[in-house]
């Protein structure tokens, strides 16, 4: 099992550079996530460490060795795609092996490795199986279980659980939840676009926006302390609503006049030189409750509502055809509120403060 370093990683194809200023220390035993809007260099990240792209600047360290230049096959890194990848004339057993005979082990390495893994991902009852025979679940798992088997320094996840559907997923995403707690010193890194995945299974998010990283942290962290707009919108669903505004009033506690009318507050503290700053206030719809105050972040007519049962979201008119939206998510069941004006207000702690898209905690 291995740290990984990354310094000033770069790729670029030709002059056009999609990954740059890439710095990321993982430490053995995390599973780090990747993820980000689609383009955003993530797999292409990922395919560098695994030595399937050049890198063409920067440093990738595994155990404090430089691997840039070290091919695939040698760098201890074992990596489950998106797609399956099973041979379909093989058993279960053969196909989790093959590594291995190719590797000339013995016959007793190779049962013992196979039992192992078969054990870990509860695949004992299939391994004389084909993978026709197979859920898609199954498939994948065997897939996980060809890499355990190579015990590698690294496991690198790429989209794997994408071709499952809904309830697979989720059956999918808990059990490599499982074996990571199974396997607690083995370093892996994981990428998705669905951020169910991100926030359930990680010791540390990466989020990459822009051809860098936009920021890494914990699934909380991220949540609660967003150090810009954009993994402020990125992370959470639906997306935290973002208000235009200006500071009235600096201290312990900020007070906020919002250009829809409101006036709100929030516990991040500002200094006497932020008066008349200019912000958006940052509010998650979940976070939103109705008020019949002065006090309120927000004002608007209900266009859309979707009564849950254990939550109501509404859908309020933009401003104008350009303009994103405001959405809350209620708890409980809120009837005949579609075309009505509602005011919603949020607790001081759960209002987040940006300036220039930059959280104002980070400045």
């Amino acid at each position: 099992m291995a740290d990984l370093k990354l310094t000033d990683v770069e790729k670029a194809y030709g002059e056009v550079k999609v990954l740059s200023n890439i710095n990321l220390d993982i430490q053995q035993g995390e599973l780090i996530v990747f993820v980000g809007p689609s383009g955003c260099g993530k797999s292409t990240l990922l395919r560098m460490i695994a030595g399937l792209e050049r890198i063409t600047g920067g440093k990738l360290e595994i155990d404090k060795m430089v691997v840039n230049d070290i091919p695939p096959a040698q760098r201890g890194i074992a990596m489950v795609f998106q797609s399956y990848a099973l041979y379909p004339h093989m058993t279960v057993r053969d196909n989790m092996a093959f590594a291995l005979k190719i590797a000339k082990k013995s016959k007793a390495e190779i049962d013992e490795a196979v039992g192992r893994a078969a054990n870990i991902l509860q695949l004992g009852p299939y391994l004389d199986r084909l993978p026709k025979a197979l859920s898609g679940g199954q498939r994948q798992r065997v897939a996980i279980g060809r890499s355990i088997v190579r015990d590698p320094k690294v496991y690198l996840f790429d989209e794997p659980l994408s071709n499952l559907d809904a309830a697979l997923r989720v059956a999918t995403r808990i059990e490599i939840a499982k074996l990571k707690e199974s396997m607690p010193n083995s370093t892996m890194i994981y990428v998705t676009h669905d951020q169910v995945e991100a926030m359930t299974l990680a010791s540390r998010i990466v989020v990459l926006a822009g051809g860098g990283i936009a920021q890494v942290g914990t699934p909380l962290e991220l949540y609660e302390r967003p150090q810009n707009e954009f993994v402020a919108q990125f992370i959470g669903s639906p997306a935290m609503n973002l208000l235009p505004g200006e500071i009235v009033e600096t201290g312990e506690t900020t007070v906020i006049k919002l250009e829809g009318g409101g006036m709100a507050k929030s516990s991040i503290a500002t200094r006497d030189s932020d008066k008349g700053l200019k912000v958006n206030l940052g509010v998650r719809p979940e976070d939103m409750v109705g008020t019949e105050g002065d006090e309120f972040v927000y004002q608007g007519e209900v266009d859309l509502v979707e009564a849950l049962g254990e939550l109501t979201v509404l859908y309020f008119k933009a401003d104008h055809p350009e303009a994103t939206p405001v959405l809350a998510k209620l708890a409980g069941i809120h009837p005949n509120l579609k075309g009505k004006s509602v005011k919603l207000t949020a607790d001081p702690a759960k209002i987040h403060l940006f300036h220039n898209e930059i959280s104002l905690l980070y400045r």
